[in-house]
């Protein structure tokens, strides 16, 4: 007589990971879910269906909701300070933010778009987006003379390479080759417009 089939728990087998490998697949998962319908409207089902796991083993890693959105957000932000620089805006700044982009557009639209309207993680959002003007400021306060338009480019700067980048992204990544160019472009009208001021 064949061996009966185990019974079917709606979720596929997953089969075994190391820790770190199945840490890193849950937080890939997840970004992809939180993307599409925010915090809220997420559950911890919807990730563990994306990641092909068991709420089970979701909970090996990640104790709450909460702590999984967590570690999306600084794994996103991680790979984005790796690809541009930590503490320093250079000429290949806009290459590293449009590849970040590309090879994780879940991500980053998490971090710039979905992220900052979530009441329980908007400090640190805004943190973030407090320590990318401060890199902007000290790159730009040499070239700008005036310290009050500086201090207004400095603002302006990463608002038009997120929204620019974005752009990208909603257009379908066109001229990867050029498109940083293209962006360093429209910072440099920025920067202009402030050393003319």
């Amino acid at each position: 007589m064949a061996d009966a089939a185990p019974p079917s728990t709606g979720v596929p087998s997953a089969r075994r990971l190391p820790r770190s490998q199945r840490r890193e697949q849950i937080i890939a998962a997840a970004t992809r879910a939180f993307a599409r319908t925010g915090f809220a409207a997420t559950n911890l089902d919807d990730i563990a269906t994306e990641a092909g796991i068991s709420r089970a083993i979701l909970y090996r890693h990640f104790d709450s909701k909460t702590d999984l959105y967590q570690a999306v957000l600084d794994s996103a932000c991680g790979r984005l300070i790796t690809a541009t620089g930590a503490d320093e805006f250079t000429e290949t700044s806009i290459a590293g933010l449009l590849h970040a982009a590309a090879d994780d557009p879940a991500g980053f639209r998490l971090l710039f778009h979905h992220a900052a309207r979530e009441p329980e993680f908007r400090q640190a959002m805004d943190q973030f987006h407090t320590d990318m003007t401060r890199v902007a400021h000290k790159h730009l306060a040499a070239e700008i003379p005036n310290p009050v338009w500086a201090a207004w480019a400095a603002q302006l700067v990463p608002t038009v390479a997120i929204a620019a980048v974005t752009a990208w992204l909603d257009a379908g990544q066109p001229d990867p080759d050029r498109a940083a160019d293209r962006i360093r472009e429209a910072i440099y009208g920025v920067i202009t417009a402030a050393q003319h001021a």
